[in-house]
């Protein structure tokens, strides 16, 4: 058969993940909060696309639990529900666990420099108190070792379950209590440094699992 083009491919799935990006970070930022109906012409108009990427972008949250579709009359935001934020938390918790351990004997210098660099940035906004840049800075953090893991299948569960786990992360990030975050992600470093892989999976896992979904769902 004839090869086809990749360049409308890669347009396509650039212009679809930007669609899932942009709902879902409005999920989790409190922009559409829960119970928000979420209208295809609304979401067009906001975002300047077809039918078929939003269709495509609600499915994938769906399966995530943010979003509940009832076939035939709404999509509706999914509250934050503490069993299923639980849930996604041990296999986020799980996942980083074993990036920390697939990364440390590879990862250089510069990647833990990046580390060290997000973590600055993080203790920064927590600072000021800017719970939206703290989350950045803390995906940056965790991004460089599930990056240098090299495991594309543990990637693409952290793509799905993360989402659900940050919209409660937000909320530890607006407050105090998140602070003890950045002393974690220092422990983190100084095992990965040390080339300790199971010293730093363990930090990782209990940096995840410092999260109480239970006590912030509503």
């Amino acid at each position: 058969m004839p090869i086809p083009s990749k360049h409308g491919v890669h347009r396509r799935a650039l212009l679809r993940d930007h669609v899932y990006e942009s709902i879902r970070d409005a999920i989790v930022d409190g922009t559409l909060v829960p119970g928000e109906r979420l209208r295809d012409v609304e979401l067009q108009e906001w975002l300047g696309v077809s039918r078929t990427p939003i269709r495509e972008a609600l499915l994938r949250l769906e399966r995530a639990g943010m979003v509940v579709a009832t076939p035939g009359r709404a999509t509706l935001v999914s509250p934050v529900d503490a069993e299923a934020t639980l849930d996604a938390q041990q296999i986020v918790a799980a996942m980083h666990e074993l990036a920390a351990r697939l990364a440390t004997p590879v990862l250089d210098a510069d990647g833990i420099a990046a580390m060290t660099a997000a973590n600055a940035r993080f203790a920064a906004a927590m600072e000021r108190g800017d719970a939206g840049e703290a989350l950045a800075a803390d995906d940056e953090f965790h991004d460089v070792l599930v990056a240098a893991s090299g495991n594309e299948a543990l990637a693409a569960v952290l793509e799905q379950w993360t989402p659900v786990l940050r919209r409660v992360a937000r909320r530890r990030f607006d407050s105090l209590s998140g602070r003890e975050s950045v002393a974690q992600h220092e422990r983190i470093v100084e095992r990965v440094a040390a080339g300790d892989a199971e010293g730093a999976a363990l930090a990782s896992r209990e940096n995840w699992l410092s999260l109480r979904p239970e006590a912030q769902a509503t």
